[in-house]
């Protein structure tokens, strides 16, 4: 019996502080898929998940900025 798959960090997870908030932008795949799932989570804990998924760590990370730019960092504190 196999047991799960592992979780893949991407190594472009990282921590935003804008307008004194924080956001922590976490990137990660099962070990045995291709595709990159983008996780927002705000200071208390809430998390967004994006329901498609990222061909690249590279363009879930700009996904991420670039919602962030757009809808601002309010959009993540609910």
């Amino acid at each position: 019996m196999q047991g799960e798959p592992d979780l893949v960090d991407s190594p472009f997870n990282q921590t935003l502080e804008i307008e004194d908030n924080v956001l922590q932008i976490n990137i990660y795949r099962l070990e045995t898929e291709a595709s990159w799932t983008l996780e927002i989570v705000n200071e208390s804990g809430t998390s967004f998940v994006w329901d498609e998924s990222f061909e690249t760590d590279d363009q879930a990370l700009n996904e991420a900025k670039h919602s962030v730019d757009e809808e601002g960092v309010g959009a993540f504190l609910g």
